[in-house]
């Protein structure tokens, strides 16, 4: 049974209580990983309004030759590294305190899924009463909703990882994280010739795995101290994961861009390719040359205060950051206030600052809205003892995330529309919530908003 939480953990608190020991740099990583994330959505998202209808399109796609920038601007395999720097000493600590597997897998997933469950709520109920009173038209809802459910992929993808960070853990500390590393590394190389070479499409979902928890795996070795042992070896990093990248695409037909695209025949993100680990062995590289002085910086009051409160908000800021988008599109082009040059074009490239503006503007209500779902909060919540407890907690993780995979690639359900799938999404969601005991208003519970 679950007593009252106590009182949510401000940020202020957080600050004073951090301790000289840790690695500030990974909190900043984070917060400026997630920040390059949401202003490429901002920049890729090619939206429009003409002839009453909404259209969508990819940068990328429209403009091949800038595909080779995702090489620099996707950063969610560093954002995996930070989640393993993170996560894989935080289960190591709570199973040497007794803590259950269940317990630590719940008390993540929650953490996640809280925040999402209000987004998912949100997004569902405006085009169903958008739509149902004739305030949106369905093609408006339909356009709207597969461009706010994209951020999704990452939490449907992070959550099903986190069930894996346990025994992770375990074979880092029996075979040695290099072993576990290369292991996974050859294990991925076999599914994408599997995958591309002898076209066994359906071998290709081996890789959610394989290369996610490779990269967790490379942030595990850079908390225990296994990528400092040399200056030279960021820089050999750095060559290695950038010539790799260079060999796969010349020679090997991987595709140019890290992020998937509609139309490309391959992708090296869904599913994952071993190019994507690549990508994060010469990013986490680069990072790494600028781990001390950073640290001496964020020694400093205001520059930690200010990365610790962005991290109180991260989630929310990367959850509802193409609903600043659609939000953007519909002041300003339905309402016909802001020119709509040709995309790609001299006036279009100029009016981008602009428009970024716009979209932060524009993130703010949902920033203040929200922002309190992600607040965490202490709670003595406990799975049910025994095998039924970790088969509840371990079903339950996996509902959530299957649901949130279904709702980014589906959207949310639109009347007129298909309703179907993207209905079993968000009961997939609902369903998993449940088996987990999501309270989605604990943190009100124990802060108040503001």
């Amino acid at each position: 049974m679950e007593r009252a939480p106590r009182p949510s953990i401000r940020p202020r608190d957080l600050v004073a209580a951090t301790p000289v020991t840790r690695n500030r740099y990974v909190d900043l990583l984070r917060v400026l990983s997630i920040g390059v994330v949401v202003l490429g959505h901002w920049t890729m998202a090619v939206l429009g309004y003409r002839d009453g209808t909404f259209t969508g399109a990819n940068l990328l796609e429209l403009n091949p030759d800038l595909q080779i920038l995702t090489w620099v601007f996707q950063v969610m395999p560093l954002f995996f590294i930070v989640g393993g720097f993170t996560n894989c000493p935080s289960w190591a600590s709570a199973h040497d305190r007794g803590v259950r597997y269940a317990d630590w897998v719940r008390g993540r997933s929650v953490r996640l899924i809280r925040p999402a469950i209000w987004f998912v709520v949100f997004w569902t109920l405006i085009p169903l009463i958008g739509v149902g009173v004739g305030l949106l038209p369905a093609s408006v809802a339909r356009t709207g909703g597969e461009e706010v459910a994209l951020p999704l992929w990452f939490l449907a993808v992070y959550l099903l990882v986190m069930l894996a960070v346990p025994p992770l853990v375990a074979a880092h500390g029996r075979f040695g994280g290099v072993r576990v590393l290369v292991s996974l590394a050859a294990v991925a190389f076999i599914v994408d010739n599997l995958h591309f070479g002898l076209d066994v499409p359906v071998v290709g979902a081996v890789n959610y795995a394989t290369i996610w928890l490779a990269l967790l795996e490379l942030g595990s070795l850079w908390r225990s101290g296994g990528l400092e042992t040399s200056r030279w070896l960021p820089w050999a990093m750095i060559a290695g994961g950038l010539g790799s990248l260079a060999v796969m695409v010349a020679w090997f037909d991987y595709p140019v861009s890290m992020i998937g695209l509609t139309h490309a025949p391959r992708s090296n993100a869904q599913p994952p390719s071993l190019a994507l680990l690549a990508l994060g062995v010469w990013q986490l590289g680069a990072a790494l040359l600028f781990q001390a002085r950073a640290n001496r910086w964020l020694r400093h009051v205001r520059p930690w205060t200010a990365v610790v409160v962005a991290n109180s908000m991260v989630m929310t800021f990367y959850l509802w950051n193409m609903s600043a988008v659609v939000l953007a599109a519909l002041l300003l082009f339905r309402t016909g206030i802001a020119p709509q040059p040709e995309p790609l074009s001299t006036a279009w490239w100029l009016l981008r600052p602009a428009w970024w503006l716009v979209c932060a503007i524009c993130l703010v209500p949902f920033l203040f809205g929200f922002r309190w779902a992600e607040r965490p909060v202490v709670s003595t919540t406990l799975a049910r003892p025994g095998w039924i407890g970790d088969v509840l907690i371990v079903v339950g993780t996996v509902a959530a995330g299957a649901g949130l995979a279904l709702i980014a690639a589906k959207a949310f359900p639109v009347p007129d529309e298909d309703v179907l799938v993207p209905a079993i999404g968000v009961a997939l969601l609902a369903i998993g919530s449940i088996a987990l005991a999501v309270d989605p208003i604990a943190p009100l519970r124990g802060h108040p908003v503001g």
